[in-house]
């Protein structure tokens, strides 16, 4: 069989590969905090007694691109954006922590600060319990302050504070839940530094137009690789022909 055939078969396979990528990051180009993802390849020359003319495809690595995102404006109180570099700290249900810049938070019926995946939300001093019938106010340090609804306003009262952390990111690594984490699996130290907009969130950074340009080269140079396999399959059935006509 042409050695051909699994050089085009493994470009056919990483392209996509790449293909998937890409369309995931198309359709989180509406989740909020989302960081797209990229895929690199690099080619590795086929060692052998022969010429070195041919190359395999390998997957090199899947890399995060951590560029920030647009902030769009809500004017909700429990919505927050991490300004600059930055992530929150939310509590996995092993007591462990994971790292997301979704900053969509809501309060549940036992008065836990929560992500909207139901992740609790990591305070200086754990999980942060809002009292009911308070009004949430989010300063730009993380410290949450609560002023009751009802009778006359009282001074606001510090409840707590998110843990803001801004590790490096070279250390993070992205969980299948979408959530970064630290390599070593320890906590992220508290960066006082990290600052956050109230009633405003963090869009996904996937720029739909290079996304969609990406997807249709991807999808031709697929296309040239099956070529490339029918190419190597018509050329062994006529030498298989020839063969059978000089025998």
């Amino acid at each position: 069989m042409d050695r051909l055939i699994y050089t085009a078969m493994t470009g056919a396979k990483h392209v996509f590969m790449q293909q998937a990528g890409t369309a995931n990051n198309l359709a989180n180009a509406s989740t909020v905090g989302f960081k797209a993802q990229e895929h690199r390849f690099r080619a590795v020359p086929i060692l052998s007694d022969a010429m070195p003319t041919r190359a395999f495809v390998v997957d090199a690595s899947v890399s995060d691109v951590f560029s920030e995102g647009p902030v769009m404006f809500t004017g909700r109180n429990l919505d927050v954006s991490v300004q600059g570099r930055g992530w929150l700290a939310v509590q996995m249900p092993d007591g462990s922590e994971a790292y997301t810049r979704a900053g969509s938070l809501d309060v549940d019926v036992a008065g836990l600060l929560q992500t909207k995946s139901g992740y609790p939300v990591v305070g200086d001093g754990g999980p942060i319990n809002v009292p009911p019938d308070n009004n949430i106010e989010i300063a730009p340090d993380g410290t949450i302050s609560v002023v009751p609804s009802f009778g006359t306003p009282n001074n606001a009262n510090a409840i707590g504070r998110l843990k803001l952390v801004n590790p490096p990111e070279a250390d993070l690594v992205r969980g299948a839940d979408g959530l970064f984490r630290l390599r070593s699996g320890q906590p992220a130290e508290a960066d006082a530094t990290v600052r956050v907009a109230s009633g405003a969130l963090e869009g996904s950074n996937v720029n739909v137009t290079d996304a969609m340009v990406n997807l249709i080269s991807l999808s031709r140079q697929f296309e040239m690789q099956i070529k490339m396999l029918q190419t190597a399959d018509t050329n062994a059935q006529r030498a298989d022909q020839l063969l059978s006509l000089n025998s």
